[in-house]
């Protein structure tokens, strides 16, 4: 993702949400994906499941990002050092909490990262001066900005180095604005705008969900460079939705 973000192209993510497997994250690899959105905030994942799922994806040179938890330190580098080549922080407050989520994300001098060592330093074989390296240039940090607190301080979120991109959460954004599931309302817009103009001012990446390729036409035209496409559970579903209906009616 990185390598395609810094020539000026976009990126496009598939995201597993409710089925821990390294099979679903294997399909998307075969696809094509440039990445695999692994959730971990709203899934019941266990740690041993998405270091499966990071391995798939790494097997196919396609990127792992997990949308991690947020309940403590552990939840910003155990996905890191199984391997996830960029995780996705929910609800990215304000300027400081960006600063708190580099500090733990990322080693000196830009954070101040425990040093483990794991899978993401091939095991220990790594020289250690280069993985310190790597991992603060080749893996990356997205905040979601899913609050109307965080839009208010998109400037100082936008301006933190160590935070590689910005990414729209318009599903918890409306109803922060207190107009819940309302997600094309015009001050989603606003919003959107903002993010877009706080990104472009700090040379900041940021993307959004997209539920159709019209409207990821329009998010590129905007600026954004990260297009977040379906979820396996949405595929599924309209899947055996699609073939019940066929099977509906018949004469007996």
């Amino acid at each position: 993702m990185l390598e395609k973000l810094r020539r000026g192209e976009y990126v496009t993510m598939a995201q597993s949400w409710v089925i821990p497997h390294w099979k679903i994250v294997d399909m998307m690899g075969f696809v094509g994906f440039d990445g695999v959105w692994i959730e971990h905030e709203h899934s019941d994942f266990t740690y041993g499941e998405l270091s499966q799922m990071i391995l798939a994806a790494r097997a196919h040179d396609m990127d792992s990002v997990v949308r991690v938890e947020r309940t403590g330190y552990n939840d910003i580098i155990k996905p890191l050092e199984a391997g996830a080549t960029g995780i996705v922080v929910p609800h990215c407050m304000s300027g400081e909490d960006a600063k708190s989520i580099v500090r733990e994300a990322k080693f000196s001098p830009l954070g101040m990262r425990g040093f483990g060592g794991s899978t993401d330093s091939d095991y220990g074989m790594m020289d250690r001066m280069e993985y310190f390296r790597h991992a603060n240039s080749e893996t990356f940090v997205a905040g979601i900005i899913e609050d109307k607190e965080a839009v208010e301080d998109v400037d100082a979120i936008a301006a933190t180095e160590g935070i590689d991109m910005l990414l729209m959460g318009p599903g918890d954004l409306s109803q922060s604005y207190g107009i819940i599931g309302q997600i094309k309302h015009e001050l989603i817009e606003r919003a959107t705008d903002r993010v877009a103009e706080a990104c472009a001012k700090h040379g900041k990446w940021w993307g959004m969900p997209v539920g159709s390729r019209e409207e990821g036409e329009r998010a590129l035209k905007r600026g954004a460079r990260i297009i977040q496409t379906a979820n396996e559970q949405s595929l599924i579903v309209a899947a055996l939705q699609q073939v019940k209906q066929a099977f509906e009616g018949l004469e007996v």
